[in-house]
């Protein structure tokens, strides 16, 4: 894979679609968790055969220096959600509080992250090519992080730099749980 930008076509605002009314069919949220680094959740509406990232919620600890507790994380989650039937929460599997407070509110299936990193890179590539997702312009936490998304040249393997990457990491584990699962429909 090529030194760089991760989504270079994302990057240039390919797949960056206008933010407006749509009739979704289906409801889905992804969740990179964090406490001190970014906490991204991205809202999924499926419509006419397409999933459309139509929402998002980015709040970064470290920038604000304040944390927030997983209940606080909740009521966003909630209010992101509004009133829509959500079929899922698709949360990184290493956020166990976080997925255990969702949980216990009894609202949300929690579908725990394919975490898997290339593969899912791969396949979020080929996603955006193949014309089945698109980021909405008023997703500005995922926008901005396509443009600073990077290999990492200083490791032999390809890898991802860990900065930068959780709207990144919420993506992916949509295309990986949902799209590439069983569930997966075009509706």
């Amino acid at each position: 894979m090529a030194e760089g930008l991760i989504y270079p076509e994302q990057a240039n605002g390919k797949g960056v679609v206008p933010s407006k009314p749509r009739d979704y069919v289906q409801y889905y949220i992804s969740c990179d968790y964090g406490t001190l680094n970014p906490c991204s959740m991205g809202l999924w509406g499926l419509y006419q055969g397409m999933w459309y990232r139509c929402d998002e919620y980015y709040y970064s600890g470290r920038d604000t220096q304040q944390q927030r507790t997983d209940e606080e994380y909740y009521t966003a989650l909630e209010h992101l959600a509004g009133d829509r039937k959500i079929q899922a929460v698709v949360v990184d599997p290493s956020a166990a509080s976080f997925i255990t407070c969702i949980r216990r509110h009894n609202r949300f299936y929690v579908r725990p992250a394919n975490n898997d990193v290339l593969n899912g890179i791969r396949r979020t590539a080929a996603a955006f090519h193949d014309g089945k997702i698109a980021v909405c312009e008023n997703c500005s936490g995922a926008i901005t992080e396509f443009k600073s998304y990077r290999w990492d040249d200083k490791k032999a393997e390809d890898k991802p730099i860990k900065e930068n990457d959780h709207a990144m990491d919420d993506i992916r584990y949509f295309v990986n749980t949902i799209l590439q699962g069983p569930t997966f429909s075009f509706e």
